[in-house]
Order: C-alpha cells, then structure tokens, then sequence
C-alpha cells in the first residue's frame, strides 16, 4: 500500500511569552516548532500549481495565529491551537505537532501530539468572504473582503492574445488599487483562503486564477461573479457610479450597490 504524503516545517523558532511559572511571565523564551502534516491525497497531477497543494504558509501561519490568539501557560494548549487550525484544510488528513521550550534548560523541554482530521472529503475551504466590485470610491468594510478591480481604461497593444492582454491589464488594476488601500494583492486560492481565515481584505488579481478557464470573458464584472460563486462568497457588492447601470447578477447572490 502506498504511504501518504507530508510536509513538515522543521526547526523553526520564535520568540514569546509562555510558561506557568512566575519567572517566565514578562519573559520571552524561544520556542521551536516541528510540525509535520500527513496529506488526504497523493500529491499527483498538480501541474505546479500552489492551489492545487497544502501551502506550507499554512503550517506557519497557524504559528503565528496560535501564538497571537492569547498568552499561554502550557505548551499543550499552544500545540492544539495549532493542530486545529491546520486541520481546517481539507488537504490535511493528520498532523503531528511539536513544541519545545529552549531556554530552561541545556537541552530542550516540550510536547508532541497528533490529531487526525475527522472529515476530509471536502474540495475546498468554506469560505465566509465578501466580493465587492470595486467601480468607484468605497468605505471599506471589516472583514474578509476581496475587491475586484475595474478595468484600468488604458489603450492596451493590439494583436496577439486578446483575452490574455486584458487580463494583464486588470492584474495591473490590482496592484494599483491595492497600492492605494494599503491593501494586499491575491492571485491565487492559497492567497484568497488565508485572507479569509485572517478576516483581511485583499485585491484580486484575477489573470493567474482564471487564464485557463476560457468560456469566462475578461470583463470584470463577469469576473467578480466568477469569483463570488468559486468562493461560495457570502454577498456579492457592487461600488458604481450612480450613472452606471447594474449588471446582470445571478438570484443566488445578495447584493448591494453605491457606497459600502
């Protein structure tokens, strides 16, 4: 029978306050992670690409997640933190978790769990995240929230791939507005599925997600569709101008127009 795959992220050490003992309180200590993963399927036919793999940023975030939620006194309470949270992935099948303490002694003081993930058929992450087409000055709402940009209204080069170039153009859109907000640009799932567990809002740059999939026009508002259904998005918002008509906008989605 085949093994499953992992992916680890050894050796990794951060600084923070941890402990239950009154020397350690307003202390910092190193900690050292040793996290390895056991993967629900076999890492074939994933033609490169980080959508279709479990990120280790994953294993890194949950870090830094499980080290910002509170301060802990047990190791133990850190590592199921951090056990869980990678588990939400459904490219995780079992994860085994290890933390050390570096500096109350010589050697290294810590705990290794593994939990198993109950369910792991599920394709994707649900995601509780806001599309908002992004045709005119908004207030910005909290939350999860990827803005589609609206195409730069540039000249762009004629001839050769047609879809392709409009499609540069509005990944441009995206780092411009993005620039503007002081926000961050998301060109992929990973990216869109981290910004969604960390309640951030992103700028979608659409060309790496969408380059393939060629029944979908390279209009924004088609896009900012596309991408609210892929994300099982939890309302779909339009920012346009007042003189702007409305587009074609399927039943399943709840929407708002004008200013958020």
């Amino acid at each position: 029978m085949d093994q499953p795959d992992r992916i680890h992220l050894r050796d990794y050490v951060v600084s923070a306050e941890i402990g239950a003992f009154q020397t350690e309180r307003g202390n910092l200590q190193r900690l050292r992670f040793n996290i390895e993963v056991e993967l629900a399927s076999h890492v074939v036919g994933v033609d490169d690409e980080v959508d279709r793999i479990l990120s280790y940023d994953v294993l890194t975030e949950a870090v830094a997640s499980g080290l910002a939620d509170r301060r802990y006194d047990l190791l133990e309470t850190l590592a199921e933190k951090i056990a869980a949270q990678i588990l939400v992935h459904p490219r995780a099948a079992q994860v085994s978790v290890t933390v050390e303490k570096l500096d109350r002694i010589p050697g290294a003081l810590g705990v290794t769990l593994t939990r198993r993930q109950a369910r792991v058929e599920a394709e994707e992450i649900a995601i509780p995240m806001r599309v908002i087409f992004h045709g005119s000055e908004i207030d910005l709402p909290k939350g999860a929230v990827a803005l589609v940009p609206d195409a730069p209204g540039l000249p762009v080069p004629q001839g050769g791939n047609g879809r392709e170039i409009a499609l540069l153009a509005l990944d441009q859109a995206a780092w411009a507005l993005a620039g503007r907000l002081g926000l961050t640009v998301a060109d992929s799932r990973t990216e869109l599925d981290w910004a969604a567990s960390e309640g951030r809002a992103v700028v979608w740059a659409p060309a790496r997600m969408v380059r393939d999939v060629l029944s979908l026009p390279p209009h924004p508002h088609a896009l900012a569709i596309w991408l609210a259904d892929r994300l099982g998005a939890s309302r779909l918002d339009w920012a346009l101008p007042e003189d702007q008509p409305l587009p074609e906008i399927p039943a399943m989605f709840h929407v708002t127009t004008g200013r958020m």
